[in-house]
């Protein structure tokens, strides 16, 4: 192990919650041992992490991963390689990187695995560097979980939020064609700044029949749910024969309502995505050539990931309360 000496059995800020619940109420600043990595790991020094959802749903116990209380919320960050553990090889102390499905980034320090690690390019800011992975790379992999060919069309819900916004314009770039779905009115705007068309706003009356005429005859190859409940059965609605759909999450919080019908006459296949499990299966080469499109497409102002606010660790639970509200035009960063 090869830790900065000044480093060592020092104390740390970090945004801590003592039992699940939400986390407006009960994250909180508190101080933490600076944590030394172990084999095939290494320490980074935190310039800006992310709040995700999936880092909410587990502050409140209920995603797949629960962590032993106390813990430190947060997955992704941008940073600086600190120290190495024993048997690290391809990292340097002083490297800038980004590391998603890593755990406590919302911290001074944190720990990653080696292989985790995405050296990040100088022409990269930090506040995009910070969310580069988790999300994109979900939306990413989810576009080719759905096989979609150019010209093709995807319908999605909550196509406001951080992975709908990136696929729409990944697809965009790989001339897939996708019809976005917003809850409100001011969502259409809202993509629109980000050069994202092709949007409807399920506010408006009669949107299923707009749906329709954009879709054409052949209607969706697949479509995306986010929500659940009534809206997972709008969605097969808007499937062609064959199609696909697919439930990327629970917003609702209620079981997706379908119609048997549907399903059975469009011989439609529901499926589930979690990205997490969807990246373990990923080879190393595809995890690559993935994330190179992701530079690729950030560095060309293909992939736009802009950013609402950054707050102070001290202000974590202010933060997260902020990520929740309608109408954010970008991500809620974190800065130690």
């Amino acid at each position: 192990m090869f830790p900065w000496p000044e480093q060592e059995n020092s104390i740390m800020r970090s945004a801590i919650h003592t039992t699940f619940g939400e986390p407006a109420d009960v994250l909180e600043l508190g101080d933490r041992q600076v944590p030394q990595p172990g084999a095939g790991e290494v320490r980074i020094k935190t310039s800006l992490a992310p709040i995700h959802n999936h880092d909410l749903w587990t502050i409140r116990g209920r995603y797949g991963y629960k962590p032993e209380l106390p813990a430190i919320g947060g997955s992704e960050a941008v940073g600086i390689v600190d120290a190495l553990g024993e048997g690290v090889e391809g990292a340097t102390v002083g490297q800038r990187v980004a590391v998603a499905s890593a755990h406590g980034t919302w911290a001074e320090y944190f720990l990653a695995p080696a292989r985790l690690l995405v050296p990040v390019p100088q022409a990269l800011p930090d506040e995009t560097a910070a969310q580069l992975i988790a999300m994109p790379l979900s939306a990413l992999m989810l576009l080719e979980f759905l096989h979609a060919e150019p010209g093709q069309w995807i319908v999605q819900n909550t196509a406001n939020g951080a992975v709908g916004k990136t696929l729409a314009m990944l697809a965009a770039a790989r001339g897939v064609q996708v019809l976005s779905l917003v809850r409100r009115d001011a969502g259409v705007d809202e993509l629109a700044a980000l050069g994202i068309g092709n949007v409807i706003s399920t506010a408006q009356p009669e949107w299923q029949e707009r749906a329709r005429a954009l879709l054409g005859s052949t209607l969706a190859h697949a479509a995306v749910d986010s929500i659940g409940g009534a809206a997972s059965a709008a969605l097969l609605g808007l499937l062609g024969e064959g199609g696909t759909l697919v439930s990327f999450g629970t917003m609702a919080g209620e079981p997706m309502q379908i119609d048997s019908g549907s399903l059975i006459f469009k011989q439609a296949t529901v499926k589930g995505f979690w990205g997490s499990k969807v990246s373990q299966a990923l080879s190393a080469d595809d995890k690559r050539r993935l994330v190179g499109e992701l530079l690729q497409r950030t560095l060309a102002g293909e992939l736009l990931l802009p950013v609402e606010a950054i707050y102070d660790l001290a202000d974590a639970a202010q933060a997260a309360a902020a990520s929740l509200q309608p109408g954010r035009k970008g991500k809620v960063l974190l800065k130690p």
